[in-house]
């Protein structure tokens, strides 16, 4: 590693760095000094070449769109980790905690957000609850989100989900658009599949961005309307490969984000990887850089540094412009991160939670024959997607003559439960394929977007012990075998621990690998799991209250 001459440091965040500064909007190199003067940049100064180490100064990464509670993290505990590849700001949206513990969540992230040196920008969630075909926590009407809007910490309207209602023009929704609309903050969008006036129409309401597109079509075709669109990658949904290309042509529409991302995989990297493999296929640096730093800062309007006289000093130092390994990352002129450690501090976090639930038992999660049914419906679960696809499987699979129906690990077909965690109630039972569990169970309380408890598994014994874990300790994910349990608690409304985010990954890896070690060839069998019940992505979906069918917005 080169000697990097660290930068003396003065009064607090005051000290001057030399190196190769990377000017993204001019799209220039050079060798210069960069002074600090109080957390703020006062000069850039070009110097002889000979003068600059060979070391990269550029501004900070910006996850475009990202659930921090899908971290299992506390925000402060995300940052901590972030910080380390480069990240120095991230567009959050709360819709997780606020489908759990409303206006409360949303409180919560922003106050524990703002005790560490890391620029959350939190947007107001705009489906909470996410549709009226699922039980969550609490519900946002459209007074309260213009109430979040009218916050400094609120920079904008976070995804709107339900673009049915959008399309409808449904009164609740357009008022919250036009709440949006009203204070200048942007609108973001989601609308998986959309295409021709149904595409156009959602755009023309003002929804701003989406993070959903799967293939290149669906992309260039929402780009054309004038919408921006991200490109994710996430621990669950990975669309990079398929959307990458586009940066090509059309990079100034464009930005990088993990949307869902679990603490072992933040722990790898974050948006410097995706900026390494978009060089790798021969991108053009600057239009990466562009996508990845420059966008955000300018669509969302945030207060985050790019690298130029007068700016805070939010800036990181690379190694190199093509593996993106970070050396420094700086946060108003502070030094958060060197050389692989972070410097934030853990922070004492409080805990929050909504949670209402009893002890189950096996016999909760029979299902008995019917005897008038030749086919039942079943959710096959795609891996690195949120999509499913609905299949039609012969009853033969799945009775064995006791009158009931049960797992067929033969056929990878498992028992898939949604469990309500706010009021008693009976469980909703349907069939999954691709968990290829060999035996036991995985539950969760991180079930998108309401966040009951599900669970799959290969016996109604398994599942219940796995359900009863994550109820013990009123949130959390486990895993059960026939000889083991395993369960990671998350306190924090069942969403997040509120522990060192590194032991957090360490717990979450060795559960991670005892699921897969049941059979699951899954990358991410808990994420997969968690989005499950995501009635707003296509095509089956399980929810607390049914099987539903996410292209007609109806129970099957």
């Amino acid at each position: 590693m080169p000697d990097l001459n660290l930068p003396s440091m003065i009064n607090n965040n005051s000290f001057s760095i030399t190196g190769n500064v990377v000017d993204i909007i001019n799209k220039n190199i050079f060798a210069a000094e960069v002074k600090v003067q109080d957390g703020v940049i006062t000069n850039i100064t070009p110097v002889p070449e000979s003068s600059a180490l060979n070391t990269f100064i550029l501004p900070g990464f910006i996850d475009s769109h990202v659930h921090i509670e899908s971290s299992m993290l506390i925000p402060s505990e995300f940052a901590r980790l972030a910080v380390v590849h480069g990240t120095v700001a991230t567009i959050s949206d709360p819709h997780e905690i606020a489908n759990v513990c409303g206006m409360e969540g949303v409180n919560y992230m922003i106050a524990n957000g703002k005790q560490v040196p890391f620029k959350f920008n939190f947007g107001a969630p705009s489906c909470v609850p996410a549709t009226v075909f699922e039980t969550a926590g609490a519900a946002l009407d459209a007074t309260q989100v213009e109430e979040l809007l009218q916050r400094e910490e609120i920079k904008y309207l976070s995804e709107m989900m339900n673009f049915p209602g959008v399309l409808s023009a449904d009164q609740e929704v357009m008022k919250k658009i036009a709440a949006a609309k009203k204070v200048n903050k942007p609108v973001d969008g989601h609308a998986p599949g959309l295409s021709g006036e149904a595409a156009k129409k959602y755009i023309a309401a003002g929804i701003s961005t989406d993070h959903e597109c799967f293939t290149a079509e669906e992309a260039t075709h929402k780009l054309a309307f004038g919408m921006k669109i991200l490109i994710r990658e996430g621990s669950a949904a990975k669309n990079f490969e398929a959307l990458a290309d586009l940066l090509h042509d059309h990079s100034d529409q464009m930005m990088l984000c993990s949307d869902d991302k679990h603490p072992d995989s933040l722990v790898e990297g974050h948006i410097n990887q995706l900026c390494a493999r978009a060089v790798a296929k021969g991108i053009d640096v600057f239009k990466v850089l562009q996508a990845a730093c420059v966008n955000p800062v300018l669509h969302y309007k945030l207060d985050v540094g790019l690298l130029t006289e007068g700016d805070p000093a939010d800036f990181i130092v690379a190694k190199d412009l093509t593996s993106f390994d970070i050396l420094q990352t700086y946060i108003n002129g502070q030094l958060v991160a060197e050389n692989g450690v972070t410097n934030i501090p853990s922070v004492r976090a409080t805990v929050i939670n909504n949670f209402s639930c009893r002890p189950t038992s096996a016999g909760d999660f029979a299902i008995k024959q019917d005897a008038n049914s030749d086919e039942v419906p079943v959710i096959e679960a795609l891996d690195g997607q949120l999509i499913t696809n609905k299949l039609q499987v012969p009853v033969s699979f799945l009775s064995r003559n006791d009158g009931f129906l049960h797992s067929n690990t033969d056929k990878d077909i498992l028992k898939i439960v949604v469990q309500n965690r706010y009021s008693p109630a009976p469980a909703a039972i349907g069939w999954i394929k691709n968990f290829g569990l060999r035996e036991g169970a995985i539950a969760s309380t991180v079930a998108h977007d309401s966040h009951n408890i599900i669970a799959v598994g290969a016996d109604d014994k398994s599942i219940s012990k796995a359900i009863n874990l994550v109820i013990k300790e009123r949130g959390g994910v486990s895993c059960v075998s026939n000889e083991n349990v395993m369960v990671l608690p998350l306190p924090v409304a069942g969403l997040m621990s509120n522990e060192d985010g590194y032991e957090v990954a360490k717990k979450y890896t060795a559960i991670d690998k005892m699921a897969k070690s049941l059979g699951s060839n899954l990358q991410s069998p808990f994420m997969t799991l968690s989005f499950m019940a995501l009635l707003v992505i296509p095509h089956l979906k399980l929810s607390d209250k049914g099987l539903f069918d996410g292209d007609n917005f109806l129970f099957v």
